[in-house]
């Protein structure tokens, strides 16, 4: 199936995991690059990784290999960039503290504003920097997500300029060489062409002082149904209307579909239903399933009552809502059964907690070519230990 990645795991692969875990098949990741990498050699456009939807610095010579960079949102994540990915380096963040660009300088090539407020506020600092390009998020005031949690267009958004405060400061944005807008989220590329018509028709007056635009991400590039040729065709109308490089800077499509997460179950009661604990927590390793929320594939599992056995499955955790849904099985679950759960390795490996002092799971990488599982991290007390003190 499509979003388990093609990760056919032997049970005796699978009694060698050290649950619970994340495994991410190599091949399948480099198949959605491939794709990545023909967007932007086909369209003239710059695709970036965004370290927000997915980290894994592990395959960083993998991810070299197709893209022009990466993209940051602190710090920390400008840190990494610098220290293992090659190409640009491109950081944007609500505020800058003047200590963030302080080390943002030595290392990106785009740092993007969000507020004129803040550009003006740091322009004589950036100034010192002629070499790194800054740019201006702007809000394009068109809304394509269902889920208000994901949508920077909502009423009140914090993120990005409307195009009235965009005009009531446009004397402020000499400096100013690109802008950047995110407005998606796993949308196909009809909800770009309507943010885009949105962008232009508010903000192409300001273009000819410009040099680059950032599309941002939330571009489902790399799912199957996804329109590929006609985003190629979009970007590279655009670039020859507008004569501005393009950035793209999806996370999710880079990760879709690339990998599990693997658990077992520890116990099985009864509390008006049948319940089965598991040793992967949803608050702790998989936090969208609560904030979106969304619910996980189960690998041969179905919707409740669907399949002979149903239960609730929830995590270790003392937090009550610790549950990851109900779900039907052909066989009755019992203590050591392996729980598989599919596409988890974009946005769940970037958020997962501590909390409880339950482990981080541990990361594997999968290869379909030689049907070889390789361990990459184990994560254990010092790891818990070392995000406090």
């Amino acid at each position: 199936m499509e979003q388990f990645g093609r990760i056919n795991l032997s049970e005796e692969q699978l009694e060698a995991l050290q649950t619970p875990c994340y495994v991410v098949n190599q091949d399948r990741l480099e198949e959605n690059l491939n794709i990545l990498g023909r967007v932007q050699n086909e369209s003239g456009a710059k695709v970036l990784l965004a370290f927000k939807g997915f980290a894994m610095w592990s395959t960083a010579s993998l991810v070299n290999k197709y893209l022009s960079g990466v993209s940051a949102s602190s710090v920390n994540e400008a840190l990494l960039g610098n220290e293992y990915y090659e190409g640009e380096l491109h950081v944007y963040a609500p505020a800058y503290h003047l200590s963030d660009l302080v080390q943002h300088v030595k290392v990106a090539n785009h740092i993007v504003f969000n507020t004129p407020s803040q550009w003006v506020k740091h322009r004589d600092f950036m100034a010192k920097y002629p070499d790194v390009k800054c740019g201006l998020r702007i809000n394009p005031e068109q809304t394509e997500s269902d889920v208000p949690l994901y949508d920077p267009s909502a009423p009140f958004s914090r993120l990005g300029t409307t195009i009235k405060n965009f005009k009531a400061n446009i004397k402020d944005f000499d400096g100013i060489s690109g802008l950047h807008f995110h407005n998606l989220c796993e949308m196909n590329v009809d909800a770009l062409e309507r943010t885009l018509a949105k962008v232009e028709e508010h903000f192409a007056f300001f273009f000819d002082k410009l040099s680059w635009i950032n599309f941002g991400g939330g571009h489902h590039i790399t799912r199957p149904d996804y329109d590929v040729e006609r985003l190629i065709q979009i970007i590279k109308d655009f670039k020859a209307k507008y004569q501005l490089q393009v950035y793209l800077e999806p996370g999710e499509a880079i990760g879709l579909n690339t990998g599990v997460l693997v658990s077992q179950v520890m116990d099985v009661f009864e509390n008006e239903m049948q319940l089965a604990i598991l040793d992967t927590s949803v608050t702790c390793h998989m936090p969208d399933v609560l904030e979106m929320p969304y619910r996980p594939f189960i690998l041969n599992a179905a919707e409740a009552n669907m399949k002979p056995y149903t239960y609730r499955l929830g995590g270790p955790s003392c937090l009550a809502g610790d549950v990851l849904g109900d779900y039907s099985f052909d066989q009755p679950l019992k203590e050591g059964d392996f729980i598989v759960l599919g596409d988890m390795a974009h946005y769940t490996m970037v958020k997962t907690t501590t909390f409880n002092g339950i482990n981080l799971p541990g990361i594997y990488l999968y290869s379909e070519k030689d049907d070889r599982v390789k361990l990459v991290k184990h994560f254990g007390y010092e790891d818990y230990k070392s995000r406090l003190s």
